[in-house]
Order: C-alpha cells, then structure tokens, then sequence
C-alpha cells in the first residue's frame, strides 16, 4: 500500500529516518515495522512563531518497496550524425539547451569563452592572491557560468512545477543530492555544483556533442537576415574558426562585448531594469538567534536560517537577493578596473557569517540625469553598472579590496572606523558609503534597512557589515525575441537564451529557458 501524509513536527523529530517513521506511524495509527520506505516529497521550515516546526509531505510505503526512481531518468542517444546547433555559453542555460538538443536528435557544439570547472579555480585564488581578474575565466566567466561557484540555489518563482521538476531531476541524475526534488529552498552547494557539472559537460560529449573551451565568440554569420553559424577565436593559440548551425546564444548577464557587438551591429536591443546596492553580512549566529526566536541559536536540528525581506521606498522596491547562510562574501568582478560582490555557500552552510544582496529596484529613466545620458541608449544600464563598478574600485584603493561599512553606521551617516571580520577573502576597507554611493540608491537602502530593523528586532546592527558594491543582480539589456518562435524579432536562426539575453532570473529558470530555446530551435531546423 502506498499513501501520502503532511505532517507538521518539531526539528527532532524530523531529523532522522528513525523519529519520522515513527511520528508517521502515529498520524496513520499503524504499527511503525510495516514501513519499508519513506519519501519525503516537499520539505520546508516555518519560523513565523516562536515554536519553529518542520512541514512535511511524505510519501509512505507499506508492506511493499518503492518501484520508481526519486526522480525522473533521461535518455541521451547517439546525436555526432546530427544536424548541429551552436550553443554560446555553457552556463545553466547553455548546459540545459545542449542536454535538451540531444534529446531531440540534435548535436549541440557548445562554445564557452571561460575554462572548465577545474582550471576556473587557479583564476578565482589569483583574484585573492595577486588581485589580478582574468577578464575570460573568473567568478562569472567559463564552464557552469555564475552559477557555478556562487551557490548553487535552486529557487524558482517559475509556476510550472512540470519544468522544474525536470530540471531539478536533470541535476540528480548528474550527482546532485535528492533532497532538492522535496526541499522549498533547494541547494546544491558551491562545493558539490562543480562536480555535478562537469558530469552534465561529460553526457553532451559522451552523446557526440562537443564543448570547446577557451573558445570566444567574435561574431555571428549572418546571411539575408538569417543566422547560419559563429565565429570564434581561441584564447589559447588565437585560432580562428567558423561554425555552421543556428545559434542559442546563452551568454549570462556580464558579457558585456556580446551586447557591444549586437548594438552596433543592428541588432536590436533593449535597456532593461536592474538592481543595484550592496552585499549585507552578519554573523550567522545573529540571524539563528533573530529568525529562529531563541538566544541559542538554532540548536542541533535546524540548519542555518535564512531570511527575505521586501519593502517598497520612494517608488521603487527594496529587497534581499541572493540570500546566503553560512556562506562567503566573493570578489565577482569580470575585469580589472572594476569591484563587483556577490555571495556563495558550501553544501553544509557552516561557515560562522550569512550574507544577502540589499539591493534597489532601478529603471533606465532612474539613472539617465546621474549619467548625463541619451534615453535611447540601449545600453545605458550597462553602462551605469560599469561606472559603479569602476567607482567602487577607486573607494577600495585600486584592487580587489572592497569598500565597506558598518549597518547602523550607513544608516545614519558616520564612518565606519574599523570592521568587523569578514568572509570576503581580499580583503575590506572602512568607506562612506553613504556619500559616495549615488544618492537615489543609499537614500532608499536607509529606510528600507531602518523598515527591516523594525521587522526583525536585531537585525539593524553594527555587528553587520555592508560590502560594495553589488551590481549583476540580472542582465542590464534585453534581446529582443519574438516569444512564440523564441527567435530574435528580426533575424531568424538566432535564439537569444537565459540570464544574458533578459529571460530568466537564476539557475533554474535559465535551465528552463534553456530548454524552451532547444525545443524552438528543433522545430525551427525541422520545419525548413
């Protein structure tokens, strides 16, 4: 007999096979020895109340074994005969449309500027060691995309639970821990997510795909407003190549020379909102103590809290991105001359500091008199973050070390005259910024921190710490696509994909978009 059960426990009791078997038994008034299997379908933590409790959907099996897989299994054939596809990008989106490819009978040749998941390491210590950024293989840049070494969350908004579903079982079946397919947060972990995607890249060569790295893409050929291939040139030996084949062009949010070559090569594009502020750590016991209600902490049981807050300030929203417990604070800038922040956290989350983006919703028409821009810049987004960025690198002497302030010290205006310790590696320095900061940005975040304080008792602190400066929260442009074809609205046989092209907003809904892109370009190459 198989039958499913919601239940509602306190942490002890959900924290062993042994205790939920039996807090089962009870609501289903059985004997515990004629379970043989459990499986936990939908996990997730309610911390609303001071009693915190586990919630709980489980599938119980009785008297008989489970006969399906906690996931769902795909096949990938044979496709090195196929027609081929050019895949630009081997990120989320990129790694999802040249696993959907093979599906499909078409052979993916996945082009990614950045070095695979491995030799990505030696570049992301030298920006710590020697504060030096290699502008094609960095936090941002090579195989798995910002994704890959900045945590791994696995949180969609997306309302289709049959996509996710998918994607999240595609990870599985790569390496990835089961317990996302239940969790409402799911997490793979910096740590874990390399290995997982080198085991995707091993599938799409396995199958007769091809990944090339080192490999940047130049240009795209077009002929009569048709896209039939890419160029590329090697960053290693500096060969130059062309490749035949419609494009998924699945950059990610920071190659800054793909929007450059499309706007001057009349390709549409379009200027986007984005969100922009800083990176807020606090010592992860603060948050366990503030969101689990208890001075302990959050004891054995519970794992490391996480929080979300929003607010609305002057007009435009403010809010937590990218929340982190037990992680690290990361330098995620894509070139020298520039300071970008985000954040990561190990599978175990136990590291002793928890860090989000604080962040401000901006639209173009926010930032065109602090730029002294033309409306119709396209590009004016962009441009914004890299004055920011570059700012933001004066403030911290001209290195990899970044500005920062204390919480309550930002709030009302004073220097901060020393820090407290901190996760980001290269290092911080005491800064105004309050003052330096532009002011539609510091003025919001001080009354939406001052909104959150009132919230949560404890969380408007000195004992937090705001780094700057945290820009590549989304792509600042959109490439234009029509959405039933997934083409470009202008150009056929190129398929503007993920992060990078405005269309997904982290790694699952750029896996799903991914996917769609596959699907259009199937259909597009079938019906010709």
């Amino acid at each position: 007999m198989i039958t499913d059960v919601s239940l509602r426990l306190l942490p002890h009791q959900a924290a062993s096979d042994a205790t939920l078997r039996l807090a089962v038994a009870d609501q289903l008034k059985i004997d515990a020895r004629t379970i043989t299997s459990l499986r936990i379908r939908r996990r997730s933590i309610d911390a609303r109340q001071r009693t915190v409790y586990v919630n709980l959907s489980v599938r119980v099996y009785i008297s008989q074994q489970p006969d399906d897989d906690e996931f769902l299994h795909t096949d990938y054939h044979d496709v090195s005969h196929c027609p081929q596809v050019i895949v630009v990008g081997a990120g989320p989106a990129g790694l999802f449309a040249a696993l959907r490819l093979i599906e499909l009978h078409l052979k993916p040749i996945v082009l990614e500027r950045g070095k695979d998941v491995h030799q990505r390491k030696l570049d992301l210590a030298a920006i710590t060691r020697e504060q030096k950024v290699n502008p094609q293989s960095n936090y941002c840049f090579g195989e798995g995309g910002a994704g890959a070494y900045s945590d791994g969350k696995l949180y969609t908004r997306s309302k289709k639970r049959g996509n996710v579903d998918k994607i999240l079982s595609v990870f599985c079946q790569h390496g990835a821990d089961t317990r996302i397919m239940a969790d409402a947060h799911p997490h793979i972990g910096t740590d874990r997510l390399p290995r997982v995607i080198e085991n995707m890249r091993n599938t799409i060569m396995k199958a007769g795909g091809e990944v090339h790295f080192s490999t940047l893409m130049t240009s795209l050929v077009i002929n009569q407003q048709k896209v039939v291939g890419a160029r590329t040139r090697s960053l290693s030996d500096g060969t130059q190549r062309e490749w035949r084949g419609p494009v998924i062009l699945a950059t990610g949010h920071s190659a800054r020379d793909v929007y450059e070559y499309l706007h001057s090569n009349q390709i549409e594009v379009q200027p986007k909102g984005i969100a922009v502020g800083v990176r807020l750590e606090h010592p992860s016991a603060l948050i366990d103590q503030i969101q689990y209600h208890n001075p302990k902490g959050r004891g054995r049981y519970l794992p490391a809290a996480e929080y979300a807050f929003v607010t609305q300030v002057e007009g435009r929203g403010v809010y937590s991105f990218c929340m982190c417990p037990g992680g690290f604070v990361i330098p995620a800038a894509t070139d020298d001359g520039q300071i970008v922040v985000n954040g990561m956290s190990p599978s175990n989350r136990g590291t002793q500091w928890s860090n989000s983006g604080m962040v401000v919703e901006l639209h173009p028409e926010d930032v065109l008199t602090y730029m002294e821009a033309e409306r119709d810049d396209p590009l004016l987004m962009m441009r914004f973050q890299q004055r920011l960025e570059h700012d933001c690198f004066i403030q911290g002497n001209r290195r990899q070390t970044a500005p920062a302030q204390r919480m309550a010290d930002f709030v009302n205006g004073r220097l901060s005259y020393d820090l407290p310790t901190s996760s980001y590696a290269p290092g911080l320095i005491s800064s105004p910024l309050h003052f330096w900061m532009p002011q539609f940005v510091t003025r919001r975040l001080q009354q939406a921190f001052t909104v959150f304080g009132q919230r949560s008792r404890g969380f408007l602190t000195n004992e937090a710490t705001l780094i700057a400066v945290e820009t590549r929260t989304s792509s600042p442009v959109r490439i234009v696509r029509d959405e039933q074809s997934l083409q470009h609205i202008h150009i056929s046989g190129l398929f503007p994909c993920g992060e990078g092209a405005g269309y997904a907003g982290g790694i699952v809904s750029a896996g799903i978009d991914g996917e769609r892109c596959a699907d259009a370009c199937a259909q597009y190459i079938f019906l010709q």
